[in-house]
């Protein structure tokens, strides 16, 4: 969401923040950013938003300076959506939304949904924004993802059903 003019007025950087990625489906979006889904279809298929809604908050965080677009074909024109600087440096929030998510809404009994291996040491970093194993700050380039595999159905059941919908409109 952009910067509302009330939160230029607070010194509060949550509040400034929250001006920003304040709603559920700018996380998941960055989210969708993070694990590779750059094209608007990937990103729709995952996220399960609207396409008027997704639309919507891809050109907030445009303005806001968090994503670019980028062209990949002219007829018809299409773009990927790329993170910025500014966009990358959010991923510790990721790391911290999942940490408490696995910690906190989670039933007894589910697996972790996405283990990481930390490339430098090589080790399991566990949960949180720091490497447990060698205290490194956590770098998304410096991780390796492995999707539990209830995880891995979810988010492939997803693509097919979006892949099934692009055939049915073409």
């Amino acid at each position: 969401m952009a910067t509302k003019a009330e939160d230029r007025h607070t010194q509060c950087p949550v509040a400034r923040s929250q001006g920003v990625v304040g709603d559920r489906w700018t996380v998941v979006i960055l989210r969708e950013l993070f694990m590779g889904n750059h094209r608007f279809d990937e990103i729709l298929a995952q996220t399960e938003a609207t396409p008027q809604m997704l639309t919507t908050r891809l050109k907030r965080l445009e303005s806001d300076g968090m994503i670019e677009r980028r062209a990949y074909n002219t007829k018809p024109l299409r773009h990927d959506y790329v993170l910025t600087p500014k966009g990358q440096a959010f991923y510790p929030v990721i790391l911290a939304l999942r940490a408490w998510g696995e910690t906190w809404c989670k039933t007894r009994g589910e697996a972790v949904a996405v283990r990481y291996t930390h490339r430098p040491c090589g080790k399991d970093p566990g949960l949180g924004t720091a490497c447990k194993a060698c205290g490194e700050v956590l770098r998304k380039a410096d991780l390796e993802a492995n999707l539990s595999p209830a995880y891995a159905r979810e988010r492939e059941s997803k693509g097919s059903v979006a892949r099934k919908r692009m055939k049915a409109a073409e």
